[in-house]
């Protein structure tokens, strides 16, 4: 900004005696600038005052001239102050201008605000108005609003049934009278079809109602006379008419349908699926949709595709065991597809079915009727061909993963995830599931299946076991010779109706393989009548059992998986049954009779007891114990549902096992009455010497040969028994076996006149039976001190009259004459000594 007077900048001017100054230029702007600074301002000023020639001149020479430095601050102090006046007009200018402006401003608020107070008690009435709460009543405001919504929208309803009566009335005057529907299929080619469909499903009911033949009742007078005389006006067949343009509206929407699917557009299919609900309540569109999607038409093409060819899984299968394997690679492949496919499916179905519950359902139905069935049947054919046990496998594997699909389906929840499925949706996953096996349960089909094969196992495992049996008829010198004994035609018949079923014609190669394997033949031997056995083959084997219950477990477990609840303590008692003739009747009684017969023919034998039939014991009590604990601790519990059928399992379980234990009591017992002869036999060995020996022999003197030999043979028999038998069994037996040979003992002793030098003999033979029985792990079973009495009877040998005395008083009673009995077989029992001890008591 520029003083007025002079719109350029000002310059001053002065004179002095030596020289001429211009002053400085400046104005409002160069005080306005960022870059002002004062000290530079009066620095200028300072150089524009000072002369050229002072500044170039020496310092020395030329003395300072105030002057011009006076001159030009006060021209610019003048300067200064124009401009300072300039600066206030303006400033004084703006202010006006400012406080103008915020007078309207103010008077602009206030008028606004004054405006939205009306405008807010205008609403506030009009609102009140609205909610009936002014002073018009209950009639007023709201309510009265209220209901002229109400009444325009009834008259809307109205006016548009007034124009589809009107519409409708038209359509049937053009059909009626032409026998032509142009204004429909106007509307249809506009794309309103669900409207179309719904007058053309209006105009087939009034053209059925019209109808003298379907209706004879429009024949009357009256109404119905209206009825007949309208009837007569029409000159076309209306009926076919309305029925043909519906035959082609429906196609054309099923078409539009499969084009909108394509795209995908689910507006547009909802659509369709709207309009085509009311021919035949939707059943076309539903066909249409399942069969043409994808999933169907690509599982038709693969349906002939084989199973799996994977030889190793197929050959696990068979083979009873091996772990059974997983469900086959084809059927897990498709149900795995399924799973996704309904997952993913069900999410369009909702958007494109206004009744997709129906859609889903149906969409199920197909799958598991066709799809999963075809494939479950060419699975099981293929395991069927194989064996007994590949098509039981495979019926497991594939009802258990099917299960799971359902299981599955229902937690995802399908057309309502993430919620569960509904109620109807479920039913039909059971039913589908139930119908896909239902026909492998029909009765006893399935039990019986696993009945033969669990036969046909036991069987093969147990062939040779039943032909050593039945061809050694007589071995009477060793213990496999007496295995023959037992149930020769019952082992003969399991083997010839084996043997037949072997070469029966309706079992498949891969099974026969299997049997004959599992029986330890080779397939040539298959057409020998003559199967070679060895002594191994006679003997029981508790690997055997074991694989024997493994089966068995694996059956009932696959039958409490697969078959129905109900029929549980049915099959349960099936098999238990075939359990107990198997491995009770067929395996463990043979050989039980067998041990028997052995140790019987061991009780007068001339020779020491072969008692080579206890280690055999050994197996068969732990096989016994096996028995009964799968018996009454898993099969009986499953039957409880049932107390019929527990009973009878409980009787029968109970009837075998008695039995079993009898034998088993009855060969220990004959084992005990063979060992305890052979000691007598030895004892009767006993040289009359022995206890009167020579004088000189006494300083060599030791334990008898009888004593040696009876020592040795129990020491062998108790050796036999604590490797055939434990607990209880095993402390049994040995009590009584050191009962019976303190009883041969004593009565032995009976026998001989004893000398004195002889009794020391006696003592040394009493002292090595009480050491010998000392050993034995009797437990509880035998009394503690049950061998002193031999001890103490062998002192009475030796001991002097009055030694005798105290003893025979201190036993007293019973127990005194029993001494004196032995006392009596002294030498010296005719002393004065001794009889007078003996004439005492």
């Amino acid at each position: 900004m520029q003083a007025p007077g002079n719109d350029s900048a000002s310059i001053l001017t002065h004179h002095t005696s030596r020289t001429s100054i211009r002053g400085p230029q400046f104005t409002l702007d160069k005080f306005s600038s960022k870059d002002f600074i004062v000290k530079d301002f009066i620095e200028d000023l300072s150089d524009a005052a000072v002369p050229a020639s002072r500044k170039s001149g020496p310092s020395g020479q030329q003395t300072f001239d105030p002057k011009p430095l006076i001159r030009t601050f006060e021209h610019a102090l003048t300067r200064l102050n124009n401009l300072s006046e300039d600066l206030e007009e303006k400033e004084n200018e703006l202010s006006g201008a400012v406080r103008r402006a915020e007078a309207q401003h103010n008077q602009n608020v206030e008028s606004l605000g004054r405006r939205l107070e009306q405008a807010i008690d205008r609403f506030q009435k009009l609102d009140s108005s609205l909610n009936g709460n002014d002073d018009g009543g209950p009639d007023a405001g709201g309510n009265i609003a209220m209901r002229i919504g109400e009444r325009l929208e009834e008259l809307d309803r109205q006016r548009k049934r007034a124009l589809d009566a009107k519409f409708l009335i038209e359509c049937w005057q053009e059909v009626s009278e032409r026998g032509e529907l142009n204004i429909l299929e106007d509307q249809r080619r506009s794309g309103d079809i669900v409207r179309c469909a719904e007058f053309a499903r209006q105009l087939l009911r009034i053209s059925i109602r019209l109808d003298p033949e379907i209706n004879p009742r429009i024949n009357g007078e009256g109404q119905n006379g209206a009825k007949r005389r309208l009837a007569q006006q029409s000159k076309h067949n209306t009926k076919e008419v309305i029925e043909k343009f519906l035959e082609r509206l429906e196609q054309d929407l099923l078409s539009k349908f499969d084009e909108c699917y394509r795209r995908p557009n689910y507006n547009g299919m909802r659509d369709c699926a709207i309009a085509l609900r009311g021919f035949n309540d939707g059943s076309s569109v539903i066909t249409t949709y399942v069969n043409q999607h994808s999933f169907f038409i690509d599982r038709t093409q693969l349906i002939t595709d084989e199973v799996s060819s994977d030889l190793q899984t197929w050959e696990h299968l068979q083979d009873p065991d091996a772990q059974p394997p997983v469900v086959e690679p084809t059927l897990q492949s498709l149900i795995d597809e399924v799973k996704i496919v309904l997952q993913e499916e069900s999410a369009i179905i909702r958007r494109a079915f206004p009744y997709y519950e129906e859609v889903l359902i149906r969409f199920m139905e197909r799958i598991f009727q066709q799809s999963i069935q075809q494939r479950l049947e060419m699975v099981l054919d293929k395991a069927s061909d194989l064996s007994s046990l590949a098509f039981l496998r495979s019926l497991q594997a594939s009802k258990i993963y099917v299960t799971q699909l359902v299981e599955d389906l229902k937690t995802h929840g399908l057309t309502e995830h993430p919620e569960p499925v509904t109620s109807q949706v479920a039913a039909t996953l059971d039913q589908q599931l139930e119908e896909l096996f239902a026909s492998y349960f029909i009765g006893e089909r399935y039990i019986e299946r696993e009945k033969k094969n669990l036969e046909e196992q036991y069987s093969s495992l147990l062939l040779k076991f039943t032909i050593y049996h039945s061809r050694r008829s007589k071995m009477p010198t060793s213990y496999f010779g007496s295995l023959a004994q037992r149930g020769k035609e019952l082992a003969a018949s399991a083997r010839d109706k084996y043997m037949d079923r072997l070469e029966s014609t309706d079992l498949p190669a891969s099974q026969k393989a299997t049997l004959l394997r599992l029986a330890g033949l080779k397939e040539d031997q298959q057409e020998k009548k003559d199967i070679e056995v060895t002594d191994e083959d006679g003997r029981i084997s508790l690997s055997a059992a074991k694989r024997m219950l493994k089966w068995l477990a694996e059956g009932v477990g696959r039958g409490l998986e697969v078959s129905p609840g109900n029929e549980t303590p049915k099959d349960v008692q099936v098999l238990l049954s075939l359990l107990l003739r198997q491995m009770g009747e067929i395996y463990l009684e043979t050989a039980l009779e067998a041990a028997q017969d052995h140790a019987a023919a061991q009780e007068n034998s001339k020779t020491p007891p072969d008692l080579t039939h206890l280690p055999s014991l050994h197996d068969i009590t732990t096989i016994l114990h096996l028995l009964q604990q799968t018996s009454t601790t898993i099969l009986l519990p499953l039957c409880t549902p049932n107390l019929t059928i527990r009973r009878d399992i409980e009787k029968s379980t109970n009837t075998t096992m008695a039995t079993l234990e009898s034998k088993l009591s009855n060969i220990i017992n004959l084992t005990l009455t063979a060992s305890l002869n052979w000691v007598n036999k030895c004892l009767a060995q006993q040289k009359k010497t022995d206890f009167r020996p020579r004088e000189e022999d006494h300083m060599v003197m030791s334990e008898t040969q009888a004593c040696r030999e009876v020592s040795t043979f129990l020491t062998r028999v108790a050796t036999q028994a604590t490797a055939a038998l434990s607990g209880r069994n095993l402390s049994l037996f040995l009590a009584e076996l050191a009962r019976g040979l303190r009883s041969l003992v004593l009565a032995h002793l009976l026998k001989f006149t004893i000398s004195q030098v002889g009794g020391l003999s006696v003592s040394k033979d009493m002292n090595r039976y009480v050491e010998l029985v000392r050993g034995w792990p009797t437990g509880e079973e035998l009394e503690t001190g049950a061998m002193d009495v031999l001890t103490d009877v062998s002192t009475l040998f030796i001991i002097g009259p009055e030694a005798l005395r105290d003893r025979l008083r201190a036993a007293g009673g019973m127990d005194a004459q029993e001494l004196k009995g032995y006392i009596g077989r002294r030498d010296d029992v005719n002393t004065i000594g001794v009889q007078s001890v003996l004439s005492g008591f």
